[in-house]
């Protein structure tokens, strides 16, 4: 009698189809799970205490948008080997919004050290959230970095 396992069918899930890279899937999964991660904890930090401010978002809100922003721009515009010539993405304007993405990442990760230090670190409030707000900022960071240099391009990606 064959087990419930034997009759799963692995060949049409994306992980083992033929031809699919799988770093590049691996290292998608493991950012969006450190990125998720990361906001889990900062939703955590709010329903669980009533020292979190509202204000406290905003760090999350940026270091996200510097994870979209760090990502758009490829690595063939950043080298200035790609065919496209047309409009404002170059070589120094990409180099630029890339730059912008990483400063508002690593302000963002600059940002929850602060809040820790200043809010949590030391009154005798509890400095879990503190915690969260770093971790969910840095976490953030890492899977934008992760996801922007571990994944291998495709040369004929749109």
């Amino acid at each position: 009698m064959a087990s419930w396992c034997e009759s799963i069918n692995l060949t049409s899930c994306l992980w083992f189809a033929e031809g699919t890279e799988r770093k590049r899937v691996f290292v998608s999964i493991v950012a969006g799970i450190l990125f998720s991660i990361g906001w889990w904890l900062m939703i955590d930090a709010d329903v669980k205490y009533a020292d979190v401010v509202a204000t406290y978002y905003i760090w999350g809100v940026l270091g996200t948008i510097s994870l979209v922003m760090v990502n758009m721009v490829t690595n063939q515009h950043i080298n200035g080997s790609t065919l496209y010539d047309g409009g404002l993405i170059r070589g120094n304007t990409a180099r630029g919004w890339l730059f912008v993405g990483f400063v508002l990442g690593f302000a963002s990760v600059f940002a929850a050290v602060w809040i820790y230090l200043r809010d949590f670190g030391p009154s005798d409030k509890d400095k879990v959230p503190g915690v969260e707000i770093l971790l969910q900022n840095l976490l953030i960071l890492v899977s934008s970095i992760i996801y922007k240099f571990c994944r291998p391009e495709d040369e004929n990606a749109f």
